[in-house]
This record gives structure tokens, sequence and C-alpha cells, in this order.
């Protein structure tokens, strides 16, 4: 009788992607189950311990071990937790010999990290694109924001082992790579010459011809200088599918969020990001019932979705984390929070559908995700077809339909 497979719960970002499978080979041959957590926002935190909860009851027998950001921030608080046997932080979670050791809690001081992933995934089984974690951490503290206490500082791997960790992906069958970090705008500054993430990029296109996408995953607008601006507009191979950190609408509560960009150069960056390269598609983080937030400045960021015709949107309600400088603002009632973010995500399901409305007839190249009737196009609108093709495929697709949420197409 076969032992339970390990297995791996990856809530919160495309950096947790990337990290669980690096976790999914430590773990091995063992009866184990990790929760990889996220502390985005209270509501990450409670998902979190509603997956432990919910682990426990479906594998009773196994080890249960809890890591990721929310973790990190609380160790004491989820090793309190009946269901949890182990709470590993973000600084050992790809430590071979932490895994290998039985010590209960091990989570040291993030904030004296330094160094990058020590051992990055060499396949994605599950999943057609592959994530390859580029850079960690932030630097900025930005006022509503518990990350840093979960990441620890900015730190970026070597644009050589990037590199290596491509080409091994691609040999191993991937046609889509995504950079991932917790700031990839930032990275570099730490490493000697001070590359940048607009260098690190043409290294990985010219080094790996082999590669046929690259998706890079959130920026802040204000750090795209003009070689990574280059690279996004006229590289064929860069897909047209940018998403940027905005948060907000309206200038006060971006100097009060501290933020480093106002409402007008998010606007103008995607202005001239499309005059460059019309068909590229724009996904924006917003956040609903920031602190002080009144109707008007609430209005500013709904008015966004149009005005940088945001079509992938996150909306994410206002969530007071502890420590953070915005917890101690005057609040936004939860009743006007909920009502806002509503606002948000109907406009900003409104401005999908008619973007997906318009690309009714036209051609896409469409990277098939499993069951392999449906894929994604280098925008990143999903596209559905009629039957069904091997996964991890690009197929070339003629768009046929549309509804509100996605395409359907034939190939061609």
């Amino acid at each position: 009788m076969h032992a339970p497979a390990p297995e791996v719960i990856s809530l919160g970002c495309r950096l947790n992607i990337a990290e669980s499978e690096t976790i999914r080979t430590l773990i091995a041959g063992r009866d184990t189950v990790v929760v990889n957590s996220c502390a985005v926002t209270n509501a990450a935190v409670k998902a979190t311990r509603s997956a432990i909860r919910r682990a426990r009851r479906d594998r009773p027998g196994a080890e249960l071990v809890v890591t990721g950001c929310a973790a990190q921030i609380d160790p004491q608080g989820f090793a309190a937790m009946p269901e949890v046997d182990r709470v590993i932080g973000n600084g050992e979670k790809l430590s071979p010999a932490v895994w290998a050791s039985a010590e209960a809690v091990v989570v040291g001081d993030i904030m004296q990290l330094r160094e990058t992933a020590p051992h990055l995934a060499a396949s994605f089984g599950g999943h057609a694109r592959a994530f390859v974690e580029v850079q960690n951490g932030c630097d900025h503290r930005c006022t509503f924001c518990a990350i840093p206490f979960g990441r620890g500082p900015s730190r970026s791997v070597p644009a050589g082992a990037v590199v290596d960790r491509i080409a091994g992906l691609v040999d191993a069958g991937h046609a889509e790579v995504v950079l991932t970090g917790v700031d990839l705008t930032s990275y570099g500054h730490d490493l000697p010459g001070a590359p940048t993430l607009g260098l690190l990029v043409e290294r990985i296109l010219r080094h790996v011809p082999a590669l046929r996408r690259l998706r890079l995953s959130s920026l802040d607008s204000i750090e795209i200088d003009e070689r990574l601006f280059e690279i996004v507009t006229g590289e064929a191979r860069v897909m047209p599918h940018l998403h940027l950190s905005f948060q907000a609408g309206n200038d006060i509560i971006l100097k009060r969020m501290k933020r480093r960009h106002s409402r007008a150069q998010a606007v103008e960056a995607v202005q001239r990001l499309q005059a460059a390269r019309p068909e590229i598609a724009i996904g924006a983080d917003l956040i609903a019932g920031f602190p002080t937030e009144d109707d008007a400045m609430a209005a500013d960021t709904l008015a966004l979705i149009a005005d940088a015709d945001i079509v992938h949107a996150h909306i994410f309600p206002y969530s007071a984390r502890a420590g953070t400088p915005a917890a101690r603002m005057p609040q936004v009632d939860a009743g006007t929070i909920r009502a806002r973010a509503e606002r948000l995500r109907e406009a900003a399901a409104a401005r999908r559908a008619t973007w997906l409305a318009k690309q009714v007839g036209s051609l896409h190249d469409v990277l098939l995700e499993r069951p392999g009737d449906r894929g994604h196009a280098g925008t990143f609108a999903e596209v559905r077809l009629p039957s069904p093709a091997e996964p991890g495929d690009i197929v070339r697709v003629r768009v046929t339909a549309a509804t509100d949420t996605h395409l359907i197409g034939t190939s061609v």
C-alpha cells in the first residue's frame, strides 16, 4: 500500500506558487501537507486558517506544516492551532536542512535575510506555465502593507542563475515562463553592477532563444525605465499584458498610502504603453475604502478603471493590518468599504466585457491549460475551445464569440 502523496496548498501570490513547487520537491515521499500561507489582507489570513482546518480533516494522519507570510508574521498564533504540527518561516522554507529537522517552530528574523531562494523549482508539472522567482522582499513601506514583515528586505537572484533555471524549464517542455517577485521592478539594486529588470529580461531572451513566451508579474509603473519600456512594447516574446500596482486613483489617498506615483503618472504610463503597443492589456490592484477616503476620492479610483483602461482588475476591500501606519488612521466603516468595492468590481467587469467583445474575429496564440479546452492569450484573456488539445501546447485561435468573462474560439 502506497503512502499518501505529499500535498502543498498555495495561497496568495505567484511567488508563493513558485516557492510551493520547490517545497513539493523537498517533501517528496513524505506524508506531509504544507499550507503556504498569505497575509496580504485579514481575509487572506482567515482563508489560511480555513485551509489548515480543512487539510487536517482531509488528511488526519499527515504531518501538517504551515509556512508563508502569515506564518512568518504570526508564528506562535499558527503554532497554537491544534491542527498544526510545524511552523516554518519564509526565510527557512526552501532549506532542505529545515525540512529534514523535526523542530516545531523554525522562524528567523526575516529583516536580516540578504539572500534569495537557494533552490528554484526544477519543473512545474501541474502548470502549463512556469513561475520563476527573480526577486523577493520589499524596501518600500506602503502604509497599508504588512508584506515587508513577511518577506523582508528586497533581494535579487543573480541573472546567470535565472537564465540557467529558465533554460532548464524550457528543456522540460514549458512554453511560457512568468517572472515573479514581491517588488519585481526593484530587481538588481543589490547585485554587483546594479542590473535592472530590463537588463535581466534582455539576457533571458538572448540566452534562451527557445523560450516562446515570457510574462512579467506585478510591476510598479513608476519604475518602468526606458530599457524595460522598449522591451515590453517591442519584443514579441514578452506578452502584451502588464499588471500594475496602482492601488488608488486619488492623489491624496496615494500620498497617504505612501505610493510613489500620482494619478496622472499612472494614466500617462498606460497611454504611453498602449501607444507603442496597442494590444497591451492592463491589469491593476485597486483598494476600496482606504482610511480617510471620502466619496469624491472613491470616485477618482472608480474613474481610473476607464482612464487607465484596466481590463484585469484585482479589487481589495481595505483591510487594517496590525502594526501598519494605515491601521492608525481614521477608518472608513465596513459597510461603505463593501459598497465601494462592489462598485469597483461592477465597473471592472463592465470594462472587461467590452474589451472582450471587441476581440471577436481576432487571432491569438493561446497557451492551453488543463483540461486542454481552454487557455490564455498573450493578453491573458481566457480563451475556450470546442474540443480539447494537449495542455502546454500553444495553438493559433480565431475568436468567434465572447462572453462577459472569456473568449470562445476555434483553432486555425
